[in-house]
């Protein structure tokens, strides 16, 4: 057994996508070839310079599927993926991040369909189907919480978890249930190592019945596995670090969560515990990351009850 590049759950050898995963993904149950290579991503980068607005540390290259299904190649206006390569500055990012989204799956947290993939020359990347937009190619209205807190994106790092609260209350259709996920993945955030959700990295999306939810999650990744202590990028309560239950329930009281619901979300997530730490064990990571990735959760996990 190993496991899928997908869903990263066990699969018989030697496959490496279930097929309901790639039909999730692609639509068919045949992974399709993608026409890029290393060598090629600098010049189509330039291609798509002017043309997205997709901005942080990782190369992002917009991909469309070929009417046939069978090939995934340059698309700039239209594409519906974005494929992430392996960086030139921090390794094994792709890994990185199809572990903590899978890991954030398990948490409860709505994820895209995303996968970890071959290009031609056998470099691994991450895949990843953008949520923005509908089969028919027309684009739904997506705004970052530097753009709804009508702030600069350079500004992106001056927030706080607050600020973040105050932007759902305000612009979410159903607050509550918003709010809720937030913490939830705020909390996430945080037992993870992840120092760069920014508040680029939080969005509301308006669905096709006009209602503004949050959008599901990306850009996520372990920052701690590339950066050694790592904090958060948003204070929680004015702490970027050493996190426990009483901070997090101050938080869900700001947010106005019942602490019976806020007590909830940290028990799940406490509970997930086992099933993250044979995530990562059967992840792409290199052993050495493996380690530190359950280091930390094990650390971090047992506080959210304590």
């Amino acid at each position: 057994m190993s496991a899928c590049q997908a869903c990263l759950q066990l699969i018989a050898a030697p496959a490496r996508y279930h097929d309901a995963c790639l039909k999730r993904l692609f639509g068919t149950a045949t992974a399709p070839l993608i026409d890029v290579e290393i060598a090629q991503l600098h010049t189509l980068g330039l291609a798509m310079a002017g043309h997205t607005s997709i901005s942080g540390i990782q190369r992002k290259i917009s991909l469309g599927l070929s009417a046939d299904r069978a090939t995934l190649k340059l698309e700039i206006d239209k594409g519906r993926y974005i494929l992430k390569p392996t960086g030139e500055n921090f390794p094994s990012l792709p890994e990185n991040e199809i572990t903590t989204m899978q890991l954030a799956a398990l948490a409860g947290i709505d994820i895209p369909p995303c996968a970890l993939v071959p290009l031609k020359d056998g470099t691994p990347a991450y895949l990843v189907a953008r949520f923005d937009r509908l089969p028919d190619g027309k684009k739904l209205r997506q705004e970052d919480f530097c753009q709804l807190g009508e702030l600069l994106p350079a500004a992106k790092y001056d927030g706080s978890a607050e600020l973040c609260a105050r932007l759902v209350r305000k612009f979410a259709s159903e607050p509550l249930i918003e709010m809720t996920k937030l913490f939830r993945r705020m909390v996430f955030c945080w037992l993870t190592g992840n120092g760069d959700m920014h508040l680029k990295n939080f969005s509301l999306l308006a669905g096709v019945d006009g209602l503004q939810r949050l959008s599901p999650a990306y850009d996520m990744l372990c920052t701690r596995l590339v950066i050694a202590g790592d904090q958060l990028a948003l204070p929680v309560g004015g702490k970027k670090d050493n996190l426990r239950r009483r901070n997090w329930l101050d938080y869900a009281a700001y947010c106005k969560l019942p602490e019976r619901a806020a007590t909830r979300v940290l028990r799940e997530l406490r509970d997930v515990l086992p099933e993250c730490i044979a995530l990562v064990e059967r992840s792409p990571l290199p052993d050495s990351m493996k380690a530190t990735y359950n280091d930390l959760l094990n650390a971090r996990m047992p506080g959210l009850t304590e």
